[in-house]
Protein backbone atom coordinates (compact mmCIF):
# COMPACT_ATOMS: atom_id res chain seq x y z
CA UNK A 1 0.00 0.00 0.00
CA UNK A 2 2.74 2.53 0.13
CA UNK A 3 2.95 2.38 -3.13
CA UNK A 4 -0.35 2.83 -4.08
CA UNK A 5 0.54 6.32 -1.14
CA UNK A 6 3.35 7.33 -3.34
CA UNK A 7 1.35 7.23 -6.14
CA UNK A 8 -1.39 9.69 -4.83
CA UNK A 9 1.12 12.48 -3.09
CA UNK A 10 3.37 12.12 -6.46
CA UNK A 11 0.62 13.12 -8.66
CA UNK A 12 -0.37 15.73 -5.78
CA UNK A 13 2.65 17.33 -6.18
CA UNK A 14 2.56 17.14 -9.88
CA UNK A 15 -0.47 18.91 -9.90
CA UNK A 16 -0.78 22.83 -10.19
CA UNK A 17 -3.38 23.77 -7.81
CA UNK A 18 -5.03 26.73 -8.19
CA UNK A 19 -4.98 29.06 -4.99
CA UNK A 20 -8.07 30.94 -4.80
CA UNK A 21 -8.35 34.68 -4.23
CA UNK A 22 -10.22 35.71 -0.90
CA UNK A 23 -12.98 36.68 -3.65
CA UNK A 24 -14.24 33.33 -4.28
CA UNK A 25 -14.48 31.75 -0.53
CA UNK A 26 -18.17 31.68 0.57
CA UNK A 27 -18.52 32.67 3.96
CA UNK A 28 -20.75 30.15 6.57
CA UNK A 29 -21.22 29.93 9.85
CA UNK A 30 -17.98 29.95 12.34
CA UNK A 31 -15.73 30.97 10.12
CA UNK A 32 -13.67 33.97 11.70
CA UNK A 33 -13.36 36.67 9.37
CA UNK A 34 -10.61 40.16 9.95
CA UNK A 35 -12.52 43.37 8.47
CA UNK A 36 -11.14 46.78 7.84
CA UNK A 37 -12.08 49.85 5.92
CA UNK A 38 -9.32 51.43 3.56
CA UNK A 39 -8.42 54.88 5.84
CA UNK A 40 -10.82 54.40 8.60
CA UNK A 41 -8.26 52.26 10.87
CA UNK A 42 -11.22 52.48 14.24
CA UNK A 43 -13.73 50.36 11.75
CA UNK A 44 -11.54 47.20 11.53
CA UNK A 45 -12.52 44.50 13.54
CA UNK A 46 -12.15 40.37 13.91
CA UNK A 47 -15.55 38.45 14.41
CA UNK A 48 -16.94 35.12 13.91
CA UNK A 49 -19.74 34.56 11.95
CA UNK A 50 -22.90 33.33 13.79
CA UNK A 51 -24.80 30.36 13.43
CA UNK A 52 -27.17 32.60 11.88
CA UNK A 53 -24.62 33.46 9.13
CA UNK A 54 -24.70 36.87 10.73
CA UNK A 55 -21.09 39.32 11.57
CA UNK A 56 -21.58 41.91 13.72
CA UNK A 57 -19.48 45.43 12.14
CA UNK A 58 -19.15 48.53 13.97
CA UNK A 59 -21.71 51.07 13.20
CA UNK A 60 -24.42 48.63 11.24
CA UNK A 61 -24.15 46.29 14.26
CA UNK A 62 -25.43 42.46 12.54
CA UNK A 63 -25.04 41.99 8.72
CA UNK A 64 -25.73 38.53 6.81
CA UNK A 65 -22.81 37.53 4.77
CA UNK A 66 -23.53 33.46 5.70
CA UNK A 67 -23.66 32.08 2.03
CA UNK A 68 -21.95 35.61 0.07
CA UNK A 69 -18.53 35.40 -1.28
CA UNK A 70 -16.01 37.51 0.41
CA UNK A 71 -16.23 39.99 -2.09
CA UNK A 72 -19.80 40.15 -2.13
CA UNK A 73 -20.03 40.84 1.73
CA UNK A 74 -17.30 43.42 1.12
CA UNK A 75 -19.81 45.30 -1.53
CA UNK A 76 -22.67 44.81 1.13
CA UNK A 77 -20.90 46.32 4.07
CA UNK A 78 -19.48 49.33 2.24
CA UNK A 79 -23.02 49.62 0.78
CA UNK A 80 -24.62 50.07 3.97
CA UNK A 81 -21.61 52.52 5.04
CA UNK A 82 -22.72 54.57 2.20
CA UNK A 83 -26.00 54.18 2.11
CA UNK A 84 -26.22 55.04 6.14
CA UNK A 85 -24.71 58.16 5.48
CA UNK A 86 -21.21 57.22 7.81
CA UNK A 87 -19.21 57.10 4.78
CA UNK A 88 -18.99 58.56 1.14
CA UNK A 89 -16.90 55.77 -0.06
CA UNK A 90 -16.19 52.71 1.94
CA UNK A 91 -13.37 50.20 0.30
CA UNK A 92 -13.94 47.03 2.96
CA UNK A 93 -11.71 44.27 3.12
CA UNK A 94 -12.55 40.93 4.30
CA UNK A 95 -10.02 38.13 5.51
CA UNK A 96 -10.56 35.20 6.19
CA UNK A 97 -8.41 33.96 9.37
CA UNK A 98 -9.83 30.86 9.81
CA UNK A 99 -12.42 29.02 7.76
CA UNK A 100 -14.42 26.11 9.31
CA UNK A 101 -18.10 26.45 7.52
CA UNK A 102 -16.66 24.20 4.41
CA UNK A 103 -15.08 21.69 4.80
CA UNK A 104 -14.61 17.93 3.03
CA UNK A 105 -14.60 14.67 5.73
CA UNK A 106 -12.02 11.92 4.45
CA UNK A 107 -12.80 8.79 6.14
CA UNK A 108 -12.02 5.55 5.71
CA UNK A 109 -8.23 3.79 4.82
CA UNK A 110 -6.18 7.19 5.04
CA UNK A 111 -3.61 7.88 7.65
CA UNK A 112 -5.32 11.01 8.57
CA UNK A 113 -9.01 11.09 8.91
CA UNK A 114 -10.91 14.01 9.48
CA UNK A 115 -12.78 17.21 8.39
CA UNK A 116 -10.77 19.64 6.31
CA UNK A 117 -11.57 23.56 5.38
CA UNK A 118 -11.83 23.84 1.20
CA UNK A 119 -10.34 27.22 1.12
CA UNK A 120 -9.80 27.15 -2.44
CA UNK A 121 -10.56 24.93 -5.46
CA UNK A 122 -9.44 21.63 -4.74
CA UNK A 123 -9.51 18.21 -5.94
CA UNK A 124 -9.94 15.02 -4.86
CA UNK A 125 -6.27 13.82 -5.02
CA UNK A 126 -5.31 17.08 -2.51
CA UNK A 127 -7.43 16.07 0.18
CA UNK A 128 -6.46 12.56 0.27
CA UNK A 129 -2.50 14.02 0.37
CA UNK A 130 -3.92 16.68 3.45
CA UNK A 131 -5.27 13.54 5.20
CA UNK A 132 -2.31 11.87 4.88
CA UNK A 133 -2.50 9.58 1.77
CA UNK A 134 -4.02 6.34 1.61
CA UNK A 135 -3.22 3.84 4.60
CA UNK A 136 -2.10 0.26 4.49
CA UNK A 137 -4.96 -1.35 4.19
CA UNK A 138 -6.40 0.89 1.85
CA UNK A 139 -7.79 -0.15 -1.88
CA UNK A 140 -7.52 1.77 -5.14
CA UNK A 141 -11.04 2.55 -5.09
CA UNK A 142 -12.49 5.74 -3.50
CA UNK A 143 -15.90 6.83 -3.24
CA UNK A 144 -16.79 10.41 -3.36
CA UNK A 145 -19.78 11.50 -2.18
CA UNK A 146 -21.23 14.70 -3.44
CA UNK A 147 -24.84 17.25 -2.11
CA UNK A 148 -25.37 19.44 -4.62
CA UNK A 149 -28.95 21.61 -4.82
CA UNK A 150 -30.02 18.76 -2.18
CA UNK A 151 -29.33 15.86 -4.11
CA UNK A 152 -26.79 13.57 -3.31
CA UNK A 153 -24.67 11.60 -5.73
CA UNK A 154 -21.95 8.83 -5.49
CA UNK A 155 -19.04 7.89 -6.62
CA UNK A 156 -16.34 5.59 -7.41
CA UNK A 157 -12.94 6.95 -8.74
CA UNK A 158 -10.12 4.34 -9.36
CA UNK A 159 -6.99 6.09 -8.59
CA UNK A 160 -4.34 3.99 -9.36
CA UNK A 161 -5.95 4.11 -12.74
CA UNK A 162 -5.61 8.02 -13.06
CA UNK A 163 -2.45 8.17 -11.67
CA UNK A 164 -1.00 5.48 -14.06
CA UNK A 165 -2.40 7.06 -16.71
CA UNK A 166 -1.81 10.24 -16.27
CA UNK A 167 -4.93 11.68 -16.39
CA UNK A 168 -5.49 14.28 -13.95
CA UNK A 169 -8.15 15.52 -15.56
CA UNK A 170 -10.31 13.11 -13.86
CA UNK A 171 -9.50 14.50 -10.61
CA UNK A 172 -13.02 15.45 -9.10
CA UNK A 173 -13.41 18.81 -7.81
CA UNK A 174 -14.76 18.83 -4.32
CA UNK A 175 -17.22 21.29 -2.47
CA UNK A 176 -17.56 21.60 1.39
CA UNK A 177 -20.15 19.08 2.58
CA UNK A 178 -18.38 16.41 0.07
CA UNK A 179 -17.36 12.77 2.15
CA UNK A 180 -14.23 10.87 0.90
CA UNK A 181 -14.18 7.31 1.41
CA UNK A 182 -10.96 5.22 1.01
CA UNK A 183 -12.42 1.26 0.81
CA UNK A 184 -10.83 -1.44 2.51
CA UNK A 185 -8.64 -3.33 -0.26
CA UNK A 186 -10.36 -6.34 -1.25
CA UNK A 187 -8.82 -9.63 1.15
CA UNK A 188 -8.57 -13.29 -0.06
CA UNK A 189 -7.73 -16.53 2.12
CA UNK A 190 -5.23 -19.38 1.41
CA UNK A 191 -5.40 -22.12 3.41
CA UNK A 192 -4.36 -25.50 3.65
CA UNK A 193 -0.32 -26.43 3.13
CA UNK A 194 0.98 -23.09 2.75
CA UNK A 195 3.52 -21.41 4.95
CA UNK A 196 1.64 -18.43 6.06
CA UNK A 197 -1.94 -19.09 5.58
CA UNK A 198 -4.34 -16.27 6.66
CA UNK A 199 -5.90 -13.31 4.68
CA UNK A 200 -3.76 -11.60 1.87
CA UNK A 201 -4.30 -8.07 -0.29
CA UNK A 202 -5.58 -8.85 -3.26
CA UNK A 203 -3.87 -7.20 -6.22
CA UNK A 204 -5.51 -6.64 -9.76
CA UNK A 205 -5.36 -9.69 -11.82
CA UNK A 206 -4.23 -11.71 -9.36
CA UNK A 207 -3.48 -15.13 -10.12
CA UNK A 208 -4.34 -18.17 -7.87
CA UNK A 209 -0.27 -19.15 -8.30
CA UNK A 210 0.60 -15.48 -7.20
CA UNK A 211 -1.89 -16.10 -4.49
CA UNK A 212 -0.19 -19.31 -3.31
CA UNK A 213 2.93 -17.24 -3.07
CA UNK A 214 1.74 -14.37 -1.36
CA UNK A 215 1.34 -16.95 1.27
CA UNK A 216 4.53 -17.57 1.82
CA UNK A 217 4.25 -21.12 -0.80
CA UNK A 218 4.36 -24.67 -0.30
CA UNK A 219 4.74 -26.63 2.60
CA UNK A 220 6.62 -29.25 2.08
CA UNK A 221 3.65 -31.45 2.29
CA UNK A 222 1.88 -28.79 -0.45
CA UNK A 223 0.98 -30.17 -4.02
CA UNK A 224 -0.38 -28.09 -6.39
CA UNK A 225 -2.28 -30.71 -7.79
CA UNK A 226 -6.30 -30.37 -6.34
CA UNK A 227 -6.52 -26.83 -5.62
CA UNK A 228 -9.53 -25.97 -4.61
CA UNK A 229 -11.79 -22.44 -4.23
CA UNK A 230 -14.55 -21.83 -2.32
CA UNK A 231 -16.42 -18.74 -3.92
CA UNK A 232 -19.91 -16.99 -3.51
CA UNK A 233 -22.02 -16.21 -6.75
CA UNK A 234 -24.24 -13.93 -7.60
CA UNK A 235 -27.34 -15.00 -5.23
CA UNK A 236 -24.37 -15.12 -1.94
CA UNK A 237 -24.07 -18.70 -1.54
CA UNK A 238 -20.66 -19.99 -1.57
CA UNK A 239 -19.90 -22.47 -3.93
CA UNK A 240 -16.53 -24.85 -4.08
CA UNK A 241 -14.73 -25.73 -7.14
CA UNK A 242 -11.61 -26.90 -8.96
CA UNK A 243 -9.15 -23.99 -9.33
CA UNK A 244 -6.09 -23.41 -11.56
CA UNK A 245 -2.77 -22.07 -11.04
CA UNK A 246 -3.52 -19.39 -13.95
CA UNK A 247 -6.98 -18.98 -12.37
CA UNK A 248 -7.47 -14.93 -11.41
CA UNK A 249 -8.51 -14.45 -8.22
CA UNK A 250 -11.52 -12.79 -6.62
CA UNK A 251 -12.25 -10.42 -3.37
CA UNK A 252 -13.50 -12.83 -0.93
CA UNK A 253 -12.23 -16.31 -2.62
CA UNK A 254 -10.88 -19.01 -0.02
CA UNK A 255 -8.08 -20.99 -1.42
CA UNK A 256 -7.36 -24.31 -0.45
CA UNK A 257 -4.24 -26.07 -1.03
CA UNK A 258 -4.20 -29.95 -0.36
CA UNK A 259 -1.69 -32.32 1.44
CA UNK A 260 0.27 -34.00 -0.83
CA UNK A 261 0.22 -37.92 -0.40
CA UNK A 262 3.33 -38.94 -2.51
Amino acid sequence: MNRLTGLVIAAVLMLNVCVASAATLVLGPGDVVRASVYGNPDLTIETRISDSGAMTFPLLGEVQVGGLTTQQAEQKIGGLLQKKGYLKLAQVNLLVTTFTSQQVSVLGQVNRPGRYPVDGPRKLLDMLALAGGVGPDGGDMVGLVRNRNGVATRETIDLVDIVHKGEVNRDHEVSGGDIIFVERAPRAYVMGEVQRPGPLRVERAMTVQQAIAAGGGLTPRGTQRGLRVTRRDASGVSRTSDAKLEDTVQADDVITVKESWF
